[in-house]
């Protein structure tokens, strides 16, 4: 602010003995003023699509964890399920469900099916 003033005040003849370099309308100035616009948008899209890769990377890594703890989680219901069925204990759920959960998760059908429904 200190500097827009002290430049107004310069080129507006308000000082005495000090030619104006840069006279009404300050043509110098918007071209400053324009060029630092330029730097600092091109500044903020880069930052910008740096933060969206990092983002994509983090749901990627996301993704494949969430994937991991799907398949470790399968495991272990099948795992309780023969217990279960060692130890002669009924399930308190159906048995269609229990089959349903135990079931390894096709990764590619899960595709398909987010591509149906979330729009590109």
């Amino acid at each position: 602010m200190l500097w827009f003033a002290a430049w107004l005040i310069e080129n507006l003849g308000l000082i005495p003995g000090v030619a104006p370099f840069d006279p009404y309308p300050f043509n110098f100035l918007t071209l400053i003023v324009s060029l630092e616009a330029i730097f600092l948008s091109t500044f903020v899209l880069m930052s910008q699509n740096r933060m969206s890769h990092l983002a994509d990377k983090r749901a990627h890594l996301d993704l494949q964890i969430n994937l991991l703890a799907e398949q470790e989680t399968t495991i272990m219901l099948q795992m309780l399920q023969q217990i279960c069925h060692h130890l002669g204990i009924e399930a308190a759920t159906t048995t269609e469900e229990i089959q349903r959960l135990g079931k390894k998760t096709d990764i590619h059908t899960l595709v398909n099916e987010l591509e149906k429904k979330v729009p590109n």
